[in-house]
């Protein structure tokens, strides 16, 4: 900062300083100017032992000094010379003015109040408190100078920056004094209170009352949430509803609304100051809907957040269009409904609620309504031109259109609020929610459509029925993984064979997916083929095993082969081969479990193979289970169902029909844990049913 004494070049604002003293700087256009300002006069009134004039000089400077900075937005030169009569300070700015004029006002003038009142509201105050003041526009800009005289002081021995000298007009009893109007400048708000507004409003009313004789008064405030205009502050009476009443609008942006009211009798400084009130106290309203905005916004981002998340978590179509009206009301509407597009693209209802559910009722019978002017006309529209269509009566609102991946999926309509019209921050939010809940249909849909394919296919892998056989009992238990969109691995299949015998088949390829679809399909294929064509099973396991090789999938495959026929007497004989799968379950009719057969080389890995033959017979009342590893591999934490388990529970199943063996197996692999089986399970069972 500058702080100089003034040469003879300082121009005629210095030719009164006798005996006094001159200060002259040059600040920059910022927040800090306004104090820097009150440092450089203070010391002045200091030194020229003028502190009687302290508080209307710091009051002018700091409003000349603000009105500068925040219209002109120049560095500013501040201009201060006192001497024994009194104190002269100008503020110029370097702006663009409008010729050379010059400005001069006398004290409390009624007339020139009235044009002050038009100018700005800070020059109320220069005009009010100071003995003279006045305009000067320059090429190089323009200065606002104001005069203070010690009380019964020669005017005359003091001059104006122009050397015209003014007397001072009589004081005016009624105006406001200097420390009531510092008051009513300096009131802020408590910025730890968590509203403070009711009391900040209370405290300038009742500083504004007192300054103008007002009976009563009240600050009405409306901020859009429906609630209409409420009483922010009140003093006194309670204010006449007539002409008379004193009413100045509060200058804030919507949805904020209100005004001041003042039962006060006129004066020239009633309405200025009410006024200049309204605008101290519109700044801080204007502060509070920011920072109620904000808030509002981070409350729509949670709710996107937690909207996106409920409707991620549900892949099922008919559950995420249910889901899409609860979120909806009634926090952004008393009702909605979301209508899906069919194939025809007609519109049909999937889901609606009404926050009033005696009113649902209704709503469907106006939705179901036909016609040009009906609802479903207005959502025909927004679905054909997907844009944002409002709704009449007697259900109003207005509807957003569902649009996903370039796809038109249908239309959400939500009624408007009991009390207000959706604001334009909701209805930015109803389309982000449209958008969320088009995308997650879609998802929906894409997932339906991969678990028809997923269930289509594995069907296509697996027998449609099991074969009747007299004396031969089958039975199988097929449960699918936990994600139903997946194909598994797991396969059974029972094949009449040539000579008459059967051949029951399980196998486990590695791996899940459509990959792992294709090579069970070969590999069910291939095993058909080769012993249709009479292969014995030595030599059609070789033959599949030299196909997987030769594929390259990197996948391979356990088999277990069973060929059963009838043997002497009432057996039934059994040729076991196993290809790297789990040995079966030998349950005898009379009691106990045992497993039995060979384990061989699993196919696909190896160029050659082992399978060694277990003959078996079966007695009437045996049964051989068979089974994959998503039976031995359910998994209860780090336990897992295991072999041994699987023989256990098969135990107590002696002398049980082969479809009774197969349920209750499957029973307790599924029961041992909570969780959805990360595997396919498949159980098969062979019994002898002979008498």
């Amino acid at each position: 900062m500058e702080d100089t004494r003034v040469s003879a070049e300082a121009g005629p604002a210095t030719a009164g300083a006798r005996n006094g003293a001159v200060r002259h700087v040059r600040l920059p256009a910022d927040r800090r100017t306004p104090a820097a300002a009150r440092a450089v006069v203070r010391s002045v009134l200091t030194e020229a032992h003028l502190d009687e004039l302290a508080n209307e000089a710091l009051l002018l400077t700091t409003e000349l000094t603000t009105n500068a900075v925040e219209h002109a937005r120049t560095e500013l030169d501040i201009d201060v010379v006192a001497d024994e009569v009194g104190l002269t300070v100008t503020v110029s700015d370097f702006a663009a003015g409008s010729g050379d004029e010059l400005t001069v006002g006398t004290r409390n003038d009624a007339t020139e109040i009235n044009e002050v009142s038009e100018r700005g509201r800070g020059l109320l105050l220069v005009d009010h408190f100071a003995s003279r003041w006045g305009t000067t526009y320059l090429p190089t800009g323009k200065g606002v100078w104001f005069r203070l005289d010690r009380p019964g002081a020669d005017p005359r021995g003091g001059t104006d920056p122009e050397g015209s000298a003014t007397p001072i007009a009589a004081d005016d009893r009624s105006a406001p004094s200097a420390n009531a109007m510092s008051e009513l400048m300096q009131t802020a708000p408590d910025m730890y209170a968590d509203d403070p507004l009711p009391d900040f409003a209370a405290g300038l009313l009742s500083r504004l009352a007192e300054m103008v004789g007002a009976a009563g008064g009240a600050i009405r405030l409306d901020r859009g949430d429906g609630q209409g205009r409420q009483v922010l502050a009140r003093f006194g009476r309670q204010p006449r509803d007539d002409s008379e009443l004193l009413r100045v609008p509060l200058t804030v942006h919507r949805p904020y609304g209100g005004e001041l009211e003042l039962d006060a009798a006129p004066s020239a400084y009633a309405r200025p100051l009410a006024v200049l009130t309204a605008e101290r106290l519109s700044l801080h309203l204007e502060n509070d809907r920011l920072r109620r905005a904000d808030v509002r916004r981070q409350a729509w981002l949670t709710f996107l957040a937690e909207a996106s998340e409920l409707l991620a978590q549900s892949l099922d179509v008919e559950l995420t269009m249910a889901l899409i009206p609860q979120l909806v009301v009634p926090r952004l509407g008393q009702w909605c409904a979301v209508h899906t597009t069919d194939e025809w693209g007609r519109l049909r209802l999937a889901a609606a609620t009404h926050a009033d559910e005696s009113m649902l009722p209704q709503l469907h019978k106006v939705l179901a309504e036909t016609g040009q002017d009906s609802i479903q006309a207005r959502l025909r529209e927004a679905s054909r031109s997907a844009a944002q269509i409002p709704l009449g009566g007697p259900m109003e609102g207005f509807a957003v259109p569902l649009i996903a991946r370039g796809q038109r999926l249908g239309t959400l309509a939500v009624g408007r609020h009991q009390r207000h019209r959706h604001d334009p921050d909701e209805v930015a939010v109803l389309e982000d929610v449209a958008r969320r809940a088009a995308l997650a249909i879609e998802n929906a849909r894409i997932h339906a459509e991969r678990r028809r394919v997923a269930q289509t296919l594995q069907q296509s892998l697996l027998p449609p029925a099991l074969p009747l056989v007299d004396g031969i009992g089958f039975a199988a238990e097929y449960v699918p993984t936990g994600d139903d969109a997946e194909v598994g691995g797991d396969f059974y299949d029972v094949v009449p064979l040539p000579d008459g015998r059967w051949l029951v088949v399980i196998g486990d390829v590695s791996g899940k997916g459509v990959q792992a679809a294709a090579v069970t399909g070969l590999v069910r294929d291939v095993i058909r083929v080769l012993v249709g064509d009479g292969k014995p099973l030595p030599e059609a396991l070789a033959r599949l095993n030299e196909t997987l090789v030769e594929r390259g999938s990197g996948r391979y495959c356990t088999l277990a082969l069973a060929a059963v026929g009838p043997g002497d007497g009432n057996q039934l004989d059994v040729a076991l081969h196993l290809a790297g799968h789990d040995r079966p379950v030998l349950l005898a009719g009379k009691g106990g479990a045992a497993f039995v057969g060979t384990g061989g080389t699993a196919l696909g890995l190896l160029d050659t193979i082992t399978s060694p033959t277990a003959q078996i017979a079966l007695a009437p009342g045996d049964s051989l289970i068979f089974y994959t590893d998503g039976v031995t591999e359910r998994r209860r934490g780090r336990e897992l169902f295991g072999t041994d388990r699987l023989r256990d529970a098969a135990a107590p199943l002696a002398g049980y029909s082969a479809d009774v063996v197969a349920a209750r197996l499957r029973a307790a692999a599924i029961n041992f844990s909570v969780e959805p089986p990360r595997d396919d399970i498949a159980i098969l069972v062979l019994r002898n049913d002979m008498v």
